[in-house]
């Protein structure tokens, strides 16, 4: 696998990191004032990489990269990340109405990009003779993204628009989950038979948990928009197998990268991927605590909420010393 470019959409996946530390953080009793900071570190975040990337980046070069055009599914869920993170968190600050506004912009724009990558990047793939790795996941999960934060939105929706907007969500859903059924075993067979390659792509195992968490985190949220019937059971019972599968990759990935770690782990941006998709894990044990109330679900979120902090943390000063060194 030839080694992505340091400057690309793959940034993004900063903004994805951040993002879901705040959008998770909401959940937790008594940390509101540190997700909502976080969340507004965020927005400039997001507002810093827009203008590099209108100033720099040339979509044709990036795509002509099959490495990189993997990466063209961050810039979508960073913007669909903000704006939920302005729904839960910025209305604090800015107001209700205002940030439905910002949301549904943010959403309308991440969703139609979303499927645009969805669409396109795979197309490029079609025989390119590449090996799968865990990046193929990227331009697919913004579709799920969009279904867990139309959720939200739905929910200040009456009538035919809400029923439309929930149809519309669990379609979405499946555009991601049936596209990830396809994509993870390719992954799988990868490391099977050709192992894990070059130290910098072993954090990329981790995206898998990206639609896992997040498919969790939609059919749940969905659940509290009723417009059809058995959508909580269907909730219930497909995070609850999901979450055991995401559970089990997680002790992989955790396996696979403390093994490599013993033999050298450099930094890459590739690190954000420990971040992201750790969070949609925690997002959807929060949402299926929120549906059945067990101390199992909220004792686990609590914990993986502590490791997603600390990771965050890590990787972002990992990054701004990487960024300052090349800037020198």
């Amino acid at each position: 696998m030839r080694r992505a470019a340091p400057f690309g959409p793959n940034l993004f996946a900063s903004v994805m990191g951040t993002g879901i530390v705040a959008t998770a953080g909401a959940a937790v009793p008594g940390l509101r004032p540190f997700a909502t900071a976080v969340w507004a570190f965020d927005v400039v975040l997001l507002a810093c990489l827009v203008v590099v990337a209108v100033r720099k980046w040339t979509v044709r070069g990036q795509l002509a990269d099959p490495v990189m055009a993997q990466f063209w599914g961050a810039p979508p869920m960073a913007l669909m990340t903000v704006g939920t993170g302005a729904l839960l968190l910025g209305s604090d600050w800015i107001g209700l109405p205002a940030a439905l506004a910002v949301d549904w912009t943010l959403w309308t724009a991440g969703t139609l990009l979303g499927l645009v990558t969805s669409v396109l990047v795979p197309l490029r793939m079609i025989g390119s003779g590449e090996l799968a790795f865990g990046g193929w996941l990227m331009p697919v999960v913004p579709p799920m993204v969009s279904a867990a934060s139309g959720a939200l939105l739905a929910q200040h929706l009456e009538g035919s628009a809400r029923q439309t907007m929930v149809l519309g969500c669990y379609a979405l859903f499946g555009v991601s989950l049936f596209a990830t059924l396809v994509i993870v075993p390719q992954i799988w067979q990868r490391l099977v038979r050709h192992g894990l390659g070059a130290a910098s792509a072993v954090p990329t195992v981790w995206i898998v948990l990206g639609p896992l968490g997040q498919s969790i985190t939609a059919a749940n949220l969905l659940a509290g928009v009723p417009v059809l019937p058995g959508q909580t059971a269907f909730g219930v019972l497909y995070g609850t197998a999901t979450w055991g599968f995401a559970l089990l990759w997680v002790a992989l990935a955790a396996a696979v990268t403390a093994r490599t770690a013993r033999r050298g782990l450099p930094f890459a941006l590739t690190w954000w991927s420990f971040v992201f998709p750790l969070g949609t894990l925690v997002t959807g044990t929060n949402a299926l605590a929120a549906r059945v109330p067990s101390a199992m679900f909220t004792s686990v979120a609590v914990v993986l909420y502590g490791v997603l902090v600390l990771a965050w943390a890590t990787v972002g000063i990992r990054t701004v010393a990487c960024l300052g060194r090349r800037s020198t």
